[in-house]
């Protein structure tokens, strides 16, 4: 029998389309570990997310299910939030922990976790939190083995290191406001935790993680979940990377995301690994490129052509680079134009592993394995559906999406600044129109109506697979 690949799986925070050079040709940032990764696997051109913003995806990567059928209809999490994955469910860590693998979390968490809190209080906040219990819930109780995590975003208190359900730092002090590009919201912090070197503790502490693997339980495949807090606010352009891009800051720290990828598959080849492990890059969501004017201020374009940004429904909030590599499986150099889902990765590791999902698991999740073969001729996912910060939703079938709305569904264009004469919906050709600026919804009612019927019958049947 042939060993199971190990698996590794590089989340990005707020990385766009168009920040990666080797899918934006006009790119301001360079992304070189990126670009030899996707020269040595395959690119999904037409991949998304399946939210505009961060907590929504994190769900629907680990539980294969869109999120908007959880308890949060819209927003994200906070650092103090009580955990969204629901006791029970099926996550792609406990499919594989039974299937022989050992599992491991390194990163931003954003989940929501198990804080504990002084008299039995139930509001939680850096006041309430008892930081030296452990937690009662979080990524070491959803089948990771082994995590070491930030709460949630690194511009979100408490600024701390969670290792395995307990923090590494016990005494927590304040820290400030910080304005942008460094920009932090002020709250409780480790007093060890620096903002402007938490990729590179992060990284180092996945590197680790696969080099004691390797030594250690060198028989067993792993899954590495490395969720990395960058390119996200606050933004760096730290020592080495300074002056690396020509997108200012943002780019900068892009640039060091970038190395944090090469760190990572260096790792996987140091230890020989690389013949007989599957690794995917991508993005939580599109870039946010409005408060940074990447566009203005750099004629660099994060979202590349498509339109919007991170939050909204239209697609620069969720179209998002997608590379994956494995040696002997996917032809080095290949594309695929088929549209994917980050919720596809819980089907596609059960397929990998030849086992069939319950019927209350991955009820959003395909299996794209055939795609990673080259298996292109057939389209395995019916309809994708999106959803915005706002909660606005979107669906794509073939060519055809329809936004649910009349503005964006995120920050670039609310309800309330849309022209007061515009129809109720879009309606985009996205092979003619991939910037989504023409509205055909008073010109296709069949279409708008067909799919009306597919999201009405996602929403209401509880699963669209």
């Amino acid at each position: 029998m042939t060993r199971k690949p190990n698996i590794i799986y590089l989340l990005a925070d707020d990385w766009g389309y168009g920040d990666v050079s080797c899918l934006n040709p006009d790119s301001k940032i360079p992304t070189l570990h990126t670009d030899r990764l996707a020269g040595e696997g395959m690119v999904f051109t037409d991949a998304h997310s399946n939210s505009a913003v961060c907590t929504p995806t994190r769900y629907g990567v680990l539980t294969g299910r869109y999120c908007w059928r959880s308890r949060l209809k819209r927003g994200v999490l906070n650092g103090y939030s009580e955990p969204l994955i629901e006791e029970g469910r099926m996550t792609v860590p406990t499919l594989l922990r039974d299937q022989g693998y050992t599992t491991a979390c390194v990163g931003k968490w954003h989940l929501g976790l198990g804080w504990q809190t002084s008299g039995g209080v139930e509001t939680v906040n850096k006041e309430t939190v008892r930081f030296s219990a452990p937690l009662s819930h979080g990524p070491h109780t959803v089948g990771f083995d082994h995590s070491y995590i930030i709460p949630a975003s690194l511009d979100m208190e408490p600024y701390c290191y969670i290792e395995d359900g307990e923090v590494v730092e016990l005494s927590v002090e304040e820290i400030a406001d910080s304005p942008r590009p460094a920009f932090w919201r002020g709250g409780a912090c480790a007093p060890g935790f620096s903002h402007e070197t938490c990729l590179l503790e992060l990284t180092m502490r996945a590197e680790g993680f696969i080099h004691r693997h390797a030594k250690e339980h060198g028989d067993r495949p792993f899954f590495l979940y490395f969720p990395a807090p960058s390119p996200h606010t606050p933004h760096f352009s730290r020592d080495r990377f300074a002056g690396r891009s020509q997108a200012g800051v943002y780019g900068d720290y892009v640039t060091e995301h970038d190395w944090s990828i090469g760190r990572i598959l260096e790792a996987v080849k140091r230890n020989g690994l690389e013949e007989n492990t599957l690794i995917i890059v991508t993005s939580d969501n599109g870039c946010h490129a409005e408060p940074i004017g990447l566009k203005e201020k750099y004629d660099h374009l994060g979202n590349y052509v498509f339109r919007g940004q991170k939050s909204d429904a239209w697609d620069g909030g969720h179209r998002i680079p997608f590379i994956a590599s494995w040696p002997g499986v996917i032809e080095p150099g290949s594309r695929c134009e088929k549209t994917v889902c980050l919720t596809d990765l819980l089907a596609t590791v059960a397929g990998i592993c030849e086992v069939d999902l319950p019927v209350d698991a991955g009820e959003d999740s395909c299996n794209i394995l055939p795609y990673l073969r080259g298996e292109q001729a057939e389209t395995i996912r019916e309809a994708t559906v999106h959803h915005s910060i706002s909660g606005e939703f979107a669906i794509r079938k073939d060519r055809w999406k329809l936004v649910e709305c009349r503005g964006s569904g995120g920050w670039t264009l609310k309800e309330s600044d849309v022209p007061g004469d515009a129809p109720p919906m879009q309606l985009y050709d996205m092979v003619s129109d991939p910037g989504e600026r023409l509205n055909l919804f008073s010109k296709k009612p069949g279409v708008v109506e067909d799919l009306l019927d597919t999201l009405n019958r996602y929403r209401t049947g509880g699963r669209s697979t």
